[in-house]
C-alpha cells in the first residue's frame, strides 16, 4: 500500500512536470494547439493523486498502524467522524489534502463554461503556471512531507487525535481554509495567463466565481477557528492575535481588497494592475500562511512545529512574488489615468482597499516581528495582543464607516440621495452621542456600535429607495455581506469591552454572587467511555433571583494523553451569554470555577454565518451589464 501510494504521488508529479514542459514549449514556439493534451494530463493527475488520497483515508479507517501518520493521529477508540478528520490533522496529510484540492479544482475549471470561452493562448499560459504550482506541491509531498512513511514495528493501537482537535469547529476549520487557499490558485493562474497572453482583462469572467467561492470558504474557515477557540480553549475569547490565527487572516485582507477592486475595474477600467497584483499577492500570502504554520519560524499553540518544508515554501514565496512583480511591470495600463476624487464611491472603494492592505501589513509585521527582533535582541520580542487591538480595531471601525457612507455617493462624485445619506450620518452621530451619555465604556466601542447601526440604516434605506431593483442577487450579495459585517462589529464592540469574568474555588453546594448573578455548585458526576474519563459539574445560574439555567462544564482525561482538558459550557442567549469552565477538580472541589458573561457575543457568530452565505448569491451573476443596472 505504501509503495502504491508513493508511486501515485510520483506519477502525479510526473504528469504535472510533463504538462509544464509541454506548456513551456508551446509558449516558446508560439503554438497553442496542444491544450487538449494539457487537459488530459490534468485529469490523469487527478486520477493519480486521488488514488494516494483514498489510500491514506483507507489506512486511517482501517487503523493501519504500519503507517507512521496513522499511528500518530488515530487510535482504536477514535470515532469515524474524527478519523476522517485525521486526514488533515497532521502536516503531511493536510498538505496532501491541499494538493488534491488544487488538482481537483483544475479539472473543475476545465468543465466550466467561462473557461471554454477564453482563447487557446490564454489557456496555454494558464496551464503553464498551474502545472508548475501543482508540481511544487507534489515535490513537497513526494520528498519533504510524505504521509506514506512506514515504521518498523506494528503497533496494536495509535496515539490518537489531539484532544483540542476533537471539536466540530476544528474538524471543519482546516478544510475550509484549504478550500480557500486552493481555490485562489485558479484566479491567480488565470490572471497571470491573461497578462502573459496579452489579454489582460480576459481573466475576469472565468475567475469571478472562483474568487467569490474561495473568499467565502476562507472567511468561513477563519471565523470557525475563532468559534473553536471560544468553545474549546476555555479562556472566554475568540481571537488572541496568535501567529497562526494571523496567518490565515493576512490573505483574507488582500482577497477582500480584490473583491472590491474588481468592482471598480469592471465598471470603469481602473485598477487593472491592482486587481492582478491583489490576485497574485493573495496566493503568495496563502503560501506564506502555510510557511508560518509549518516552518517553526514562529511559536504557536496551533503550529505544526519545525519541518522540512520550511525552506522550500520560503523559496516558493520568493519565486511567486518575483513572478507577480514581473507580471505587474510588463502589464499595459488600461482605463483612465485620472481616478475620481475620494468623495465618490470609487474613491471610497479605493480607500477601503488601501485600508485592507494597511491592516494586512500591520498584521504581517506584528506576526514576524519576533523573527526580526532576534537580530538585535537575545530573546525574540513578541508583539502583544494589546498592540493589535490598539492599531487594528480602529481601522476596522473606519471600514464600517466607509461601508455606511459609500453607498450614498455617486461613482464619480456627489451624493445621489442626500436625505437618506443624512439619515445615515445622523444615525452615526446620534449613536455616538447616546453612547457617550448612557454607556460607561471605551470610546472606540461606542463608535463601533454607532458605525454598525449606521450600516443597518444604510442597508434598510437602500432597500426602500431602490424598490424592486434591490431585490436582485447582486444587491443582496454586497449589502447583505456589509450588514453581516455590521453585526460582527456590533458583537465585537460589546462582547469584548463589556465582558465580565470571575474565578472562585467552590465546594459542593457553595455559591457566589456577582453583578446580579448567583452561581451555585449543585452536583458532580463522573462517567467514562473507551475514549475518555469525564468529571462534570452542575452549576445553577440565577439572575436577580430568577433561574437562567444550568451550566455543565467538564474536565476530560483522554486515553493516551496525560493532561486534563477543560470542556466549556454555555447558556445561549442573543443578549448576554453565560460561560463556564473548570481548571481542575480535587476531591469534589472546583479549583477554580471560572465563569464569565458575554453580552451580544452570539451576534458575532450570526454575522459570521451570514457574511459567508450572502456573497454566494453573486455566484449566479453572469452578465456584468446586468450587474451594473442594479448598482447605482
Amino acid at each position: 500500500m505504501i509503495f502504491t501510494a508513493h508511486g501515485a504521488l510520483l506519477l502525479t508529479l510526473t504528469a504535472c512536470l510533463a504538462g509544464a514542459a509541454i506548456a513551456c514549449y508551446g509558449a516558446w514556439s508560439g503554438r497553442s494547439d496542444r491544450i487538449d493534451i494539457l487537459e488530459k494530463l490534468q485529469f490523469c493527475s487527478f486520477g493519480f493523486i486521488a488514488i494516494a488520497f483514498v489510500i491514506l483515508l483507507y489506512a486511517l479507517l482501517a487503523r493501519d498502524y504500519s503507517l507512521l501518520y496513522v499511528a500518530r493521529y488515530t487510535d482504536n477508540s477514535l470515532p469515524l467522524f474524527y478519523t476522517i478528520a485525521a486526514v488533515w490533522a497532521g502536516q503531511e496529510g493536510s498538505l496532501l489534502f491541499w494538493a488534491t484540492l488544487v488538482v481537483c479544482f483544475g479539472c473543475i475549471a476545465i468543465k466550466s463554461p467561462t473557461y471554454k470561452k477564453i482563447s487557446s493562448r490564454h489557456k496555454l499560459y494558464f496551464w503553464l503556471f498551474y502545472m508548475f504550482i501543482q508540481a511544487f506541491f507534489l515535490l513537497l509531498l513526494a520528498k519533504m512531507s510524505n504521509p506514506f512513511v512506514g515504521q518498523g514495528m506494528i503497533l496494536s493501537d495509535g496515539q490518537g487525535l489531539n484532544p483540542l482537535l476533537r471539536n466540530i469547529g476544528m474538524v471543519l476549520h482546516p478544510p475550509l481554509l484549504f478550500l480557500g487557499y486552493a481555490g485562489f490558485t485558479v484566479p491567480v493562474c488565470l490572471a497571470l495567463g491573461a497578462v502573459a497572453a496579452g489579454e489582460c482583462t480576459a481573466w475576469h469572467a472565468p475567475a469571478h466565481n472562483w474568487i467569490i467561492a474561495s473568499w467565502a470558504t476562507l472567511t468561513a474557515g477563519i471565523l470557525l477557528g475563532g468559534w473553536w477557540a471560544y468553545m474549546e480553549l476555555g479562556w472566554g475569547g475568540y481571537w488572541a492575535w496568535d501567529p497562526v490565527e494571523n496567518a490565515s487572516l493576512i490573505p483574507w485582507f488582500t482577497a477582500t481588497g480584490l473583491l472590491h477592486a474588481r468592482i471598480v475595474e469592471r465598471r470603469f477600467g481602473y485598477l487593472s494592475r491592482t486587481t492582478v497584483f491583489l490576485a497574485c499577492i493573495t496566493f503568495v500570502l496563502c503560501i506564506f500562511a502555510t510557511y508560518l504554520v509549518r516552518s517553526g519560524v514562529v511559536q504557536s499553540l496551533h503550529a505544526f512545529g519545525q519541518g522540512a518544508v520550511g525552506a522550500p515554501l520560503l523559496l516558493g514565496i520568493i519565486i511567486f512574488s518575483l513572478l507577480s512583480v514581473v507580471a505587474i511591470v510588463v502589464m499595459a495600463r488600461s482605463g483612465s489615468e485620472e481616478l475620481p476624487s475620494l468623495a465618490s464611491r470609487t474613491g471610497m472603494t479605493i480607500m477601503l482597499i488601501w485600508l485592507l492592505l494597511v491592516l494586512g501589513l500591520v498584521v504581517v509585521l506584528g506576526t514576524i516581528w519576533p523573527v526580526f527582533s532576534q537580530f538585535w535582541e537575545t530573546k525574540p520580542m513578541v508583539v502583544s495582543q494589546g498592540f493589535y487591538n490598539v492599531v487594528c480595531l480602529p481601522l476596522f471601525v473606519i471600514m464600517a464607516v466607509l461601508l455606511a457612507v459609500a453607498p450614498w455617493l455617486g461613482w464619480k462624485g456627489g451624493v445621489w440621495n442626500p436625505y437618506f445619506a443624512a439619515a445615515t450620518v445622523l444615525a452615526w452621530v446620534g449613536g455616538i452621542a447616546i453612547g457617550v451619555a448612557t454607556i460607561k465604556g471605551p470610546m472606540l466601542s461606542i463608535v463601533g456600535i454607532a458605525s454598525a447601526a449606521s450600516i443597518v440604516v444604510t442597508t434598510t434605506s437602500l432597500i426602500v429607495v431602490k424598490g424592486r431593483a434591490a431585490w436582485s442577487p447582486s444587491f443582496f450579495a454586497a449589502q447583505g455581506a456589509h450588514l453581516a459585517f455590521a453585526l460582527m462589529v456590533l458583537g465585537v464592540a460589546v462582547s469584548g469591552p463589556f465582558q465580565q469574568s470571575w474565578e472562585r474555588q467552590l465546594a459542593l453546594n457553595e455559591s457566589f454572587s456577582a453583578s446580579g448573578y448567583t452561581f451555585t455548585y449543585t452536583g458532580l458526576r463522573s462517567f467514562s467511555n473507551e475514549m475518555m474519563t469525564v468529571a462534570e459539574a452542575a452549576i445553577d445560574v440565577k439572575k436577580d433571583g430568577a433561574p437562567v439555567g444550568t451550566l455543565y462544564p467538564q474536565q476530560r482525561m483522554y486515553k493516551n494523553f496525560n493532561h486534563p482538558n477543560s470542556e466549556v459550557s454555555t447558556l445561549f442567549s442573543l443578549g448576554t451569554e453565560v460561560y463556564a469552565t473548570i481548571h481542575d477538580i480535587d476531591s469534589g472541589l472546583l479549583q477554580p470555577l471560572r465563569v464569565s458573561v458575554h453580552p451580544l457575543i452570539n451576534w458575532v457568530w450570526i454575522g459570521s454565518i451570514l457574511i459567508c452565505i450572502f456573497p454566494l448569491l453573486a455566484l449566479r451573476r453572469r452578465k456584468t451589464a446586468e450587474e451594473a443596472n442594479h448598482v447605482r
